[in-house]
């Protein structure tokens, strides 16, 4: 079982402006994995904040996978990218590309998605978009190989 953690990143939704839809889909396609939901939280887009959850899910609560939705677009409050991007050591460039490619078949708004994904320790992160369609697709594109990459981050057989 691997420890998943799910972070929506959307300011309508802390505020309890919005439901958080894209969370609900994201865990609930994790419930076909073999994982547990350790955490799930809804936070505003605050960059700091952002890094500061994706540093505690990664070296306190030792997630294996963190899921982020929200925050990848082109809003002057879209900083998840960033936020990701400063708190990964590597950079898993291949996971944002096969969604950006797979889901460009469904919708041709898949190539504004400026998502990223890394890994921080044993932990890999992935940024998802907020729209439910968007996150759902991309998650159900990249899910099935999920397993094989983490297995290899957490030193299991592979």
């Amino acid at each position: 079982m691997y420890r998943v953690a799910v972070l929506t990143i959307s300011d309508k939704c802390s505020r309890g402006q919005r439901e958080d839809k894209s969370g609900a889909i994201v865990q609930e396609i994790i419930k076909n994995f073999p994982a547990e939901i350790i955490k799930y939280e809804v936070i505003p887009d605050e960059p700091e904040m952002i890094k500061g959850k994706l540093i505690d899910y990664c070296d306190n609560l030792k997630a294996d996978l963190v899921l982020t939705n929200g925050g990848t677009g082109f809003t002057s409050r879209d900083f998840t990218p960033e936020a990701t991007k400063a708190v990964i050591e590597r950079e898993v460039p291949g996971i944002p590309e096969a969604m950006r490619v797979l889901c460009l078949g469904l919708s041709k708004r898949a190539m504004l998605s400026r998502a990223v994904s890394g890994i921080r320790g044993r932990t890999l992160i992935i940024n998802l978009p907020g729209s439910t369609k968007g996150a759902k697709e991309s998650l159900e594109a990249v899910l099935d190989t999920l397993p094989h990459g983490l297995d290899m981050l957490l030193n299991k057989e592979h």
